[in-house]
């Protein structure tokens, strides 16, 4: 990569004292008295804990208590073999793994594939069908972008269609992470007079078509805001979340000046006929009721190698996506080429997704 790459497109785009006593009054030596039997309860200093009055931080206390209940719990479900099947025994195991696993972004590659194996045994357990997850992580000297030609759009919403198939998106509430936006001529971007919902024949006379979705920012403000990081960049430039570790507080929603997030306010529904298989951990798979999802690039498919579904399946071909850090992409010949522009540049965010027209 060139010098001038590299100032183009650098990866972040712009990062008690014990107290002791031989006596209690009772008259009798501490040996002879059961109070003095009792464990002395102490103040510890900030950081740390007791566990069967031993010190240590809170960290390996955790693991402690979780390693003894699991022991616990191993002995109930050996109790209760005579009773429970191998398959039940399987669910209780899996489902206590994956309440005490910890956030994607800190497990190692090995926990990785751990957790990622749970989920598909347990998808197996529930519905005797399979799928493929994967846990594939950000490869090197890749940044994905995205533009967007408002000249070749019609509006026809095939994007908005494949994006809800591709990444499994709850069918009750249509949710859907992409928005076409329908605007008059002459009027400039007015989001607030557009028409995200027209219902007619398109490409309707005296209006031009424009797509917003999350554009995955370099300075992601929902990032800043999540009060126990459920969402971070990866390396690549994807900004994603870990949905079982998200509590759907909304402030990342809040914070977001794209309108690119979406919670769940109900369990997500798609017919099993319609599942997609094909699954990432961070991007499609089966979500649960209360957390945030969005847009992901469709990290299941680029770091697959393959377009996003919204780009593939865009009959205009106004959806260009790619790696900004190769300089023979398309990606980077539109930036270099066409006059582009990016949504409230003003606030910092960075985003990674450019309009342009021809």
């Amino acid at each position: 990569m060139s010098s001038n790459d590299k100032k183009w497109f650098s990866l972040d785009l712009g990062n008690k004292k014990k107290q002791e006593s031989s006596s209690c009054g009772c008259g009798k030596s501490s040996s002879g008295c059961n109070s003095h039997n009792k464990p002395i309860q102490e103040k510890q200093p900030d950081g740390f804990d007791q566990v069967f009055n031993v010190k240590m931080d809170r960290r390996t206390a955790f693991k402690k208590l979780t390693a003894s209940l699991a022991i616990g719990a191993g002995a109930i479900s050996t109790s209760c073999s005579v009773v429970a099947g191998d398959e039940t025994k399987e669910k209780s195991q899996i489902e206590w793994e994956e309440q005490f696993k910890g956030n994607y972004k800190l497990m190692t590659d090995e926990e990785k594939k751990g957790t990622v194996d749970r989920l598909v045994r347990s998808y197996q357990l529930r519905t005797g069908k399979n799928i493929s997850m994967s846990s594939k992580n950000a490869e090197e000297d890749v940044l994905f972008g995205y533009a967007f030609n408002i000249s070749k759009c019609q509006g026809y919403m095939d994007c908005v269609s494949a994006c809800v198939e591709e990444n499994n998106q709850d069918r009750n509430s249509q949710m859907e992470y992409i928005r076409i936006h329908e605007m008059k001529d002459g009027k400039g971007f007015n989001f607030n007079e557009a028409d995200d919902n027209y219902y007619h024949e398109v490409p309707a006379e005296g209006h031009f078509y424009m797509g917003t979705q999350c554009f995955h920012c370099d300075n992601p403000p929902c990032v800043d805001v999540c009060p126990v990081q459920a969402t971070w960049r990866e390396d690549d430039g994807l900004v994603v979340i870990d949905y079982d570790w998200c509590i759907g507080c909304r402030y990342c929603m809040a914070a977001c000046p794209y309108d690119g997030r979406r919670f769940n306010w109900s369990k997500p529904e798609v017919p099993e006929v319609e599942v997609n298989k094909d699954q990432h951990y961070l991007g499609n798979r089966m979500r649960k009721k209360g957390v945030m999802e969005k847009c992901t690039f469709c990290v299941q498919r680029s770091r697959a190698g393959k377009n996003p579904a919204c780009v593939e399946a865009c009959p205009t071909g106004s959806r260009i996506f790619g790696n900004l850090l190769d300089p023979n992409s398309t990606i980077r010949w539109v930036i270099e080429n066409k006059k582009v522009f990016r949504l409230k540049e003003d606030l910092g965010t960075e985003p990674k997704f450019w309009y342009f027209m021809d």
